[in-house]
């Protein structure tokens, strides 16, 4: 097992990892009769989202001697009705203003993040915008 999760009523979720034992609460938005005072399911999955991208590109990057330390990334979710679900992720990668890398050594690092494994496993009709800064 991954995680256990636990609903502590109103519209309240309580997530464990298990291997590590760090948890995550979970809250309904208020679009959607929550408080919105946490994370909602769909935000977890946009935070997923950005933080495989710069993982992945994090181990590909040490393998290529290059420190991605200080990368920020900015996600923002669109959510449609109809049936209600996540339509539109736009994701910005932001690469401190210290990092300079060849052209060559950009294009693999935005590869594999175009590539990691939470994009491969996001529903094809989700729209994805993803930009790069460098």
């Amino acid at each position: 097992m991954t995680a256990t999760i636990l609903y502590e009523g109103n519209l309240r979720c309580n997530a464990k990892h298990l291997q590590s034992g760090s948890s995550i609460e979970t809250d309904a938005p208020t679009d959607n009769r929550g408080k919105g005072e946490r994370f909602s399911p769909t935000d977890l999955v946009c935070t997923a989202l950005g933080t495989c991208m710069i993982t992945t590109m994090a181990i590909k990057a040490n393998d290529m001697g290059i420190e991605l330390k200080g990368t920020s990334i900015d996600v923002k979710k669109y959510m449609v009705a109809d049936p209600r679900r996540i339509g539109k992720i736009d994701v910005a990668v932001v690469f401190p203003s210290s990092l300079v890398l060849e052209e060559k050594d950009r294009i693999i690092l935005q590869r594999v993040g175009d590539n990691c494994p939470v994009i491969k496993s996001l529903h094809p009709d989700i729209e994805l915008n993803i930009s790069y800064k460098w």
